[in-house]
């Protein structure tokens, strides 16, 4: 039970940092019609981004532990832009009417903002 109870929490949090995101930067877009429709998207585009990002993750930081390391980690700013960009791609493929317009402004800025608000809100309630 605390296993589901943990992963419930994650991605409640990180529906809730995803909508804080569509309102406060730019080039991130949630277009719907209904309350219903908003959660039911956040929800499901907080999925798709949990699973680009424990499938690619370990594999992209594997491959390229040298270029994380050349670049003392900042690469990882590029890194989860690109994923955040690739969650938006599928999304709009699912017919999510969730949108990133651009990798440097909404993409890189974005994923930023989601991880710090998704780690905040995991310390404030202690997914652990």
């Amino acid at each position: 039970m605390g296993f589901l109870k943990g992963l419930l929490i994650r991605l409640a949090t990180t529906a809730l940092a995803f909508w804080l995101a569509t309102l406060l930067i730019p080039g991130i877009t949630l277009e719907s019609n209904s309350t219903v429709e908003t959660v039911t998207t956040l929800l499901l585009v907080a999925a798709i981004f949990g699973v680009v990002n424990a499938v690619l993750q370990p594999i992209i930081k594997t491959v390229g532990c040298g270029f994380y390391l050349l670049t003392l980690g900042l690469i990882a700013l590029v890194v989860n832009g690109l994923l955040f960009l690739l969650t938006s791609w599928i999304a709009d493929q699912a017919g999510l009417p969730f949108s990133v317009d651009g990798f440097w402004p909404a993409a890189v800025l974005g994923a930023l903002f989601v991880s710090i608000v998704t780690w905040v809100l995991g310390a404030i309630l202690d997914r652990d």
